[in-house]
C-alpha cells in the first residue's frame, strides 16, 4: 500500500495527513472522499473536515498502470482495465464501509486519450457503481495546485508547480509577487498565470525508451526527448525575468520527486511525514539521480523508497525533472506528497462551507 505519491508507507502514516485541529472525532463528522484514477495509479483518500484542513480517516493506493501500452495502441488494454477494476472494487468497498456521503471520483490522462476510455468509464459505473468523471488537463492542474498550496514559499516572486504523472506532466506557473495577505491570517492566495499539460509521463517515457545496458546514454536520450517537449511550450515567457533573477522555486508533486526526497534522506522505509514539505537543491536531485543510475533495475527495486513497482519508472521521472530544470532553472524544489486528491477534498469542503454560510446554516 502506498501513501499519497510515496512508494510504500504504512496506512498509519496516511491517517495523520492534514490532521491539525482534530478536536472532534472523525466519526462525528461528515466524511468526504476523493478518488483519482491516473495513468499509473489508483488512489483514494477518505477524510473529515477540520477547522483548518482535514483529517484523513482512510486511504488506498495501488499501481495499476492503466495506460500501459496505450502510447502505441491508442486503447486501454484488457489486462490494464482488469487491474484498474480490481483496485476500484477495493475503493468502492472502503467507501461503503465508511458510509461516505460526499465522493468525487476523477480519471485523468489515460481515460482522456484512449479511444475506449468512455467505454471503460461506463463499465466502472455498471459493474462497480462508481461514477468517474474524466477531467480536463486545466482542471487537473488547478486541483493539484490547490492540494499543495500550503507548500508555496510566498517570499518568492514565483513558483512552478510540477506534477509528473504516468501519462502527462502538468506545469503551472504561479505568481506570488504583490499578492496581499488574506484575511484571518490565512496564507496569501497564489495566482495561476500559465499552465501546460505535456504529453509526457513516466509510463509513456519509459515505454518509449526501454532500459539498456548503457544506462548513462539511455538516460540522456530520455532527458533529450523530455527537453524537446518542455522547451516547445512558450506560453509562460513573462516569467523569464523572475527565473533569471532566481527568486523562484518549484513544488514537485509526483512519485519521482518524493522518491528522490526519500533517497536523499536515506530512509530505511518511506515516511511521508519526513518527505512532504522538505526542500531539495539541484545538487541534491542530481546526486540522488546518479545514485539511481549507478544501479540496475533489480538493485533499484531493493531501494526502500523505490520498490519493485517503481523501479522501472523512477528514472523516467528524473529525466522529466531534469528537462524542466534545464528550461526553467531553479535552485530548489519543495517536495509535495499531496496534490490532486487533496485538491478534490478541499474544493468539496469549501463548497459545502459556502453553501452553509457563516453561521453554518444551509443556504
Amino acid at each position: 500500500m502506498t501513501d499519497g505519491n510515496g512508494p510504500s508507507s504504512p496506512l498509519g502514516n496516511v491517517k495523520k495527513r492534514w490532521q491539525r485541529s482534530g478536536r472532534t472525532k472523525p466519526a462525528d463528522r461528515k466524511l468526504y472522499a476523493a478518488l483519482d484514477l491516473g495513468t499509473n495509479n489508483c488512489r483514494l483518500l477518505i477524510a473529515a473536515a477540520t477547522t483548518d484542513g482535514f483529517h484523513v480517516v482512510d486511504g488506498f493506493s495501488r499501481i495499476v498502470r492503466l495506460g500501459e501500452g496505450m502510447d502505441n495502441s491508442g486503447v486501454l488494454s484488457e489486462q490494464a482495465m482488469e487491474r484498474a477494476l480490481e483496485a476500484l472494487k477495493i475503493c468502492a468497498h472502503k467507501l461503503t464501509k465508511a458510509k461516505v456521503k460526499r465522493v468525487r471520483a476523477v480519471a485523468t490522462q489515460a481515460c482522456r486519450r484512449a479511444s475506449n476510455g468512455e467505454q471503460f468509464i461506463e463499465q466502472v459505473r455498471t459493474e462497480i457503481g462508481l461514477s468517474l468523471k474524466v477531467i480536463s488537463t486545466e482542471e487537473e492542474a488547478a486541483l493539484a495546485l490547490r492540494g499543495c498550496h500550503d507548500l508555496l514559499d510566498h517570499s518568492c516572486d514565483a513558483a512552478l508547480v510540477l506534477d509528473i504523472g504516468g501519462g502527462s506532466t502538468e506545469l503551472s506557473w504561479i505568481s506570488l509577487a504583490g499578492v496581499e495577505q488574506s484575511q484571518q491570517g490565512r496564507a496569501p492566495q497564489a495566482n495561476l498565470r500559465a499552465w501546460v499539460s505535456l504529453d509526457l509521463g513516466v509510463v509513456t517515457l519509459a515505454e518509449r525508451f526501454p532500459e539498456r545496458d548503457d544506462r548513462e546514454q539511455w538516460y540522456a536520450d530520455m532527458c533529450a526527448h523530455a527537453y524537446e517537449k518542455v522547451v516547445a511550450f512558450t506560453g509562460a515567457e513573462s516569467f523569464r525575468p523572475m527565473f533569471d533573477a532566481g527568486d523562484v522555486h518549484y513544488v514537485g508533486t509526483s512519485g519521482a520527486v518524493t522518491s528522490l526526497g526519500g533517497l536523499h534522506l536515506n530512509l530505511t522505509r518511506y515516511q511521508r511525514s519526513k518527505v512532504d514539505g522538505m526542500w531539495l537543491s539541484v545538487t541534491d536531485t542530481q546526486l540522488a539521480t546518479q545514485r539511481l543510475l549507478s544501479k540496475s533495475l533489480a538493485e533499484r527495486a531493493l531501494e526502500p523508497c523505490i520498490g519493485e513497482s517503481r523501479a522501472d519508472l523512477v528514472l523516467a521521472g528524473c529525466a522529466i525533472l531534469h528537462a524542466v530544470q534545464q528550461v526553467w532553472p531553479s535552485s530548489r524544489i519543495r517536495v509535495a506528497d499531496r496534490g490532486l486528491r487533496e485538491g478534490l477534498l478541499l474544493s468539496m469542503m469549501a463548497f459545502d462551507r459556502k453553501r452553509r454560510g457563516p453561521r453554518g446554516r444551509k443556504r
